[in-house]
């Protein structure tokens, strides 16, 4: 899980690619790049997926690309189809990230991102805690006071189950002293469900990145209570969930992933494509509308991230007991 050290590392990394990418050879422009999203439209991979598209575009570094979208579970329906139908795709890759770890540990499936190709870490993002703008919670306080009343009449929509919006909510609920178990978690497959349930009041809250709720909270048809930084973040008129007096920071990150059984050839040309994506300014600019965090981390290294990332977060869910 990342602190927020290792968020301004990888921020301070990030800063030199586009000197490095000035010096170095760009990557050559793929014919056509196909992007799978394990997620409904809407959400936040497909978000990233279509940042991804709208970049590479700009930058010319593909001449086309396509995105299909498969959602359920955190990813665990579309993980096997992409294991298995798009096996040895060079031109081929696979949004996903904490969530999908989460998700898969979760549903206690046998497959899991070590079994796919690792290309690049891109982003990091904080979570952010919104209720309906007629919701009488107008403070993290008036929230938490619900939860430890009844956590049972606080639904809380987010993503699939075990990822990183169930894991802040049960982190916050461990933090008040309310059994993680006990809490309502409402599951979905994707962003866009899960905002159209707040806006229909069907829940009392939701979390999710800030970037899904963005355009509701500035329209003022959702309430951002708090956010799981480590500090206010600029732009951002809301509290981090520790002034509400809640100690918990948490910060999402999204990555992509070739398919297995892809050549060494084909690995490194991908890893190409994505570092000379991330050095570019328009990159820069996507992150900075979106509130993302670049984080860039690619090839080998970011292998053996998510190796430690699995076995983290396979310990966090045990212990909130969601594993």
């Amino acid at each position: 899980m990342f602190t927020r050290r290792d968020l301004m590392a990888g921020a301070a990394a990030a800063s030199l690619l586009p000197l490095a990418g000035a010096n170095a050879q760009t990557a050559a422009p793929v014919d056509l790049l196909k992007i799978f999203v394990p997620a409904a439209p809407g959400g936040g991979w497909d978000q990233t997926a279509r940042a991804v598209e709208n970049v590479l575009r700009a930058t010319k570094l593909v001449n086309g690309a396509q995105i299909t979208n498969v959602p359920g579970a955190g990813g665990a329906v579309g993980l096997p189809q992409f294991i298995n139908q798009w096996k040895g795709q060079g031109n081929a890759l696979m949004v996903a990230g904490m969530v999908m770890v989460g998700s898969l540990i979760a549903n206690k499936s046998a497959l899991s991102l070590t079994q796919v190709t690792p290309i690049a870490r891109l982003t990091g993002e904080f979570q952010a805690l919104v209720v309906p703008a007629s919701s009488p919670f107008k403070t993290t306080k008036d929230f938490v006071d619900a939860l430890k009343a009844d956590p049972t009449k606080v639904p809380v929509a987010g993503g699939s189950a075990g990822g990183s919006d169930h894991i802040l909510l049960g982190m916050i609920a461990k933090a008040v002293g309310v059994p993680a178990p006990k809490v309502s978690y409402v599951a979905f497959a994707g962003g866009g469900p899960a905002v159209a349930a707040l806006l229909g009041s069907q829940v009392a809250a939701g979390i999710s990145g800030y970037g899904e709720f963005g355009e509701q909270i500035k329209a003022g048809k959702l309430r951002l209570l708090a956010i799981s930084a480590d500090k206010r973040q600029e732009g951002i008129d809301a509290p981090t969930l520790k002034e509400g007096g809640v100690d918990v920071e948490l910060f999402n990150w999204r990555g992509v992933f070739a398919p297995p059984g892809v050549s060494d050839a084909q690995r490194a040309a991908m890893v190409k494509l994505i570092e000379s994506m991330t050095a570019s300014p328009q990159w820069a600019d996507i992150c900075k509308k979106q509130d993302w965090t670049p984080i860039t981390l690619t090839g080998a290294e970011y292998g053996k991230y998510i190796e430690s990332e699995t076995a983290r977060i396979r310990d966090i869910l045990k212990d909130l007991g969601l594993a």
